[in-house]
């Protein structure tokens, strides 16, 4: 039936045409500058799938058929975490719907825009149980940040239009669009609706900041001795990247940033401090501790980030600037909040400080950042070089030394954290499960941006567990040529969970070993038809890096590491951030000093107990 519609034209016509819910929906897509979607099909949803054959068939839209729903979400995440633009991904109804939760959640946790588009029964069917029939509107009420149900064909291009909106502007986040199978199919007289004609009563995300604010905001920076700038993920969405760099460099601020707001700065500028939180750099974590006044930038003060929280930046006086007023004082009060979007007010401050002429640097902070430079000189990242052995951080400084401008993304574990720690590039560069912590994240998301941008060398670096959790999409890799190229950090553990039960829980490794199920990569590799190569010896780390390089296709590297080797610094649960686990032996004033492996207290080395909390030393 629908194939005997004729076609509307392709003008962007405001002509009522007769068509189905399906065709409503993908012309609605096309016109929203959709030109990838990921995805599985199903029954609920072939009435769209029907149509979408169509728009594959004219080029006008290209479908990766993914093996799993949760693969389609991830990359569809990425996708947007790489180009800015909205991600879009289809599941049927039932466990299709259903096996996007956990992409739809890591999407939600890390403010990623994305439209999520699933089948569902005919409208008579729902509620009733009907076979595949689930729920997904209430399932995902708390994971997304709107929800529709086209109850009729008429106002899918509405609904697509307003979900585009919503999930780009303001704080990104995912929308759901479910769509019941006969509204795929009815027939209506289809209006088009553009980006630019939504329009949403009360929806109006703040903007621009409050001037009296950024008033006050200028005059805590003009007396700060130690200041710091803290900038999240909320930078990257807002692509306030030149105005991180002239803020940071106009007041001479240290700049750390959070796992989302890598990139945001460049981190070969002398300003920059790396990462902060459980696993961040030393000197960014005692700079937090010390700083005395903290510029929050598109950052929300979670957990991995603060530590202890009555104890983070707790000598410090607190601006938040963020778009969502929700964040602002969730968990810190600030002493100046600033509501709107980061790069818009970024901008109004260093405009207000053109207009009063404030000086490119200033002679109050010079001996704070030299302190700083003391800790980053005591304090340094390791690279363990064990005799015989591999370490996880070799493997990931020589990737980055051979690709620095790569698009890495990467699993969630320990060698998330190294990749973290390690690898330095530029902005929408770094994609990483940062709130949700989603183990199978990373080959999806790979796949993804080499989709999104196909002349780029896009990285996954993934662990052996994370990688079982989405292998099949090397699949997805094959059929679709895409060029992503992983490396498998592999000790035979679920190493975040290993290093976690040794330090806390008395060496009781409970079921986080995993080196007996681990297929052979290479083979594995070969049954997909991709390169595979395996990674046992420091010789040939970097002639096997380069070859994964410049192999024309995918590849799947195997990097066999030390199976004991623990990612620090850590700052255990509930701690202070100026007390981590796995310092470097410092010298001071002669004496040799020690972190507690407990609480982190800095000990003479000849002490045999720790003063602070009486652990052995």
């Amino acid at each position: 039936m629908v194939s005997s519609l004729p076609k509307p034209n392709d003008s962007l016509t405001t002509v009522p045409q007769r068509c189905s819910g399906a065709y409503a929906l993908m012309d609605s897509l096309k016109r929203h500058g959709v030109k990838h979607i990921f995805g599985y099909p199903g029954g609920a949803i072939l009435p769209i799938y029907d149509e979408l054959y169509r728009f594959e068939e004219r080029g006008e839209l290209q479908h990766i058929l993914v093996r799993h729903e949760q693969a389609a979400a991830h990359a569809a995440d990425a996708y947007a975490r790489a180009t800015g633009k909205v991600g879009v991904c289809f599941g049927t109804s039932g466990p299709g719907a259903t096996n996007l939760v956990t992409g739809i959640a890591n999407a939600h946790m890390d403010s990623i825009p994305m439209v999520i588009i699933t089948g569902q029964v005919s409208r008579a069917a729902i509620g009733s149980d009907a076979f595949q029939e689930t729920d997904i509107y209430g399932i995902t009420l708390p994971i997304v940040k709107h929800s529709y149900v086209a109850r009729n064909a008429r106002e899918v291009a509405r609904i697509v239009a307003e979900a585009f909106h919503i999930a780009s502007t303001g704080r990104p986040g995912p929308v759901l669009v479910d769509i019941p199978k006969d509204v795929g199919l009815e027939l209506c007289d289809y209006i088009p609706v553009e980006p630019g004609d939504v329009k949403l009563t009360g929806y109006r995300p703040t903007v621009k900041g409050n001037r009296r604010q950024i008033e006050a905001a200028l005059h805590l920076l003009e007396t700060a001795e130690k200041p710091l700038l803290y900038v999240g993920g909320g930078a990257i969405a807002a692509n306030a990247h030149a105005q991180i760099a002239e803020f940071a460099e106009r007041f001479q601020l240290p700049v750390t940033t959070t796992l989302m707001g890598i990139g945001a700065f460049d981190e070969h500028h002398p300003l920059s401090v790396g990462m902060l939180g459980m696993h961040g750099t030393a000197y960014a974590n005692f700079a937090v501790t010390e700083c005395d006044l903290l510029i929050a930038v598109g950052a929300r003060f979670d957990d991995r980030v603060t530590g202890k929280l009555d104890e983070f930046a707790s000598k410090a006086k607190v601006i938040h600037l963020d778009i969502d007023p929700a964040e602002v004082g969730k968990n810190r009060a600030p002493d100046v909040p600033i509501v709107g979007d980061v790069r818009v007010v970024l901008e109004q401050i260093l405009q207000k400080a053109r207009e009063f002429d404030y000086p490119t640097n200033s002679d109050r902070t010079q001996a704070w950042l030299a302190q700083i430079e003391r800790w980053r000189q005591d304090y340094p990242l390791q690279v363990p070089r064990p005799e015989g052995r591999l370490s996880p951080q070799e493997v990931i400084v020589e990737v980055g030394r051979q690709a620095p401008h790569a698009y890495y993304t990467t699993d969630v574990g320990q060698h998330q954290m190294w990749a973290a720690q390690f690898l330095k590039n530029g902005p929408r560069r770094w994609i990483s499960s940062a709130g949700l912590g989603t183990m199978g994240f990373g080959l999806p998301a790979a796949m993804g941006v080499k989709v999104a941008i196909p002349d780029e060398e896009v990285i996954c670096i993934s662990g052996d567990s994370s990688f079982q959790m989405n292998l099949q999409e090397l699949a997805t890799l094959t059929q679709f040529n895409i060029h992503a190229k992983t490396i498998i950090i592999n000790n035979g553990w679920q190493g975040m969970v290993r290093q976690w039960q040794e330090a806390f829980y008395g060496e009781r490794y409970s079921n986080s070993n995993m080196e007996a199920g681990m297929p052979d990569v290479e083979l594995l590799a070969q049954a997909y038809g991709i390169k595979g190569i395996t990674i046992r010896h420091r010789e040939e780390l970097a002639a096997k890096i380069a070859e994964m390089l410049a192999h024309d296709g995918p590849v799947l590297v195997n990097a066999i590491v030390t199976k004991d080797e623990n990612c620090y610094p850590m700052v255990a649960p509930g701690q202070s951030n100026a007390r981590m686990i796995g310092l470097p032996k410092i010298v001071t004033g002669g004496c040799e000093m020690l972190n507690c492996p407990s609480c982190g207290a800095v000990n003479s080395w000849n002490n045999k107990f720790c003063p602070e909390c009486g652990a052995k030393l």
